[in-house]
């Protein structure tokens, strides 16, 4: 059995610690802020690309304005959410990282449909969306539930 004792407490999985999820709503919420405005700014080399882009191609190159946002931000998540650590740029400055429940490494693929099931979620049930974290086990989200997926405290007391 892989049981353990901590703090009088039988852990039979680290997922299952209580303490894994001590302030994850809330730092989700600082961590998505954070890396959107992560994102804005790496928009603005791409922009001035595109700007170039558009003059060479006698404006065709501007039509890349409308995907610019979404694109750059999918590049960012698949390289951060799906990179070694396992968390993005404002994840990582608010202490979390996002696991499997399999006990698997996170890819980018992964994180790529984690993130658009994010977004296709938030048309449909805005501003619900964190009120699943209430209701479903380990504070998930119902793109967590769907992948298999847990945000969790990347480090403990």
């Amino acid at each position: 059995m892989n049981a353990k004792t901590l703090d009088g407490e039988i852990i039979t999985n680290r997922l299952d610690d209580w303490r894994m999820y001590q302030g994850v709503r809330t730092s989700r919420i600082f961590a998505f802020l954070i890396d959107y405005v992560i994102v804005f700014f790496l928009c603005i080399p791409v922009a001035v690309l595109i700007a170039i882009l558009g003059v060479a191609t006698l404006g065709l190159g501007w039509m890349l304005y409308g995907i610019m946002f979404p694109v750059v931000a999918l590049a960012y998540v698949a390289t951060t959410l799906g990179g070694p650590r396992q968390a993005t740029k404002g994840m990582q400055m608010m202490g979390l990282k996002l696991e499997r429940l399999d006990g698997q490494k996170v890819d980018g693929l992964l994180a790529v449909v984690h993130t658009i099931l994010f977004w296709g979620l938030n048309v449909v049930l805005t501003p619900l969306i964190l009120l699943a974290t209430l209701f479903l086990d380990r504070k998930r989200t119902v793109h967590d539930l769907l992948l298999g997926t847990v945000v969790v405290r990347a480090y403990t007391n």
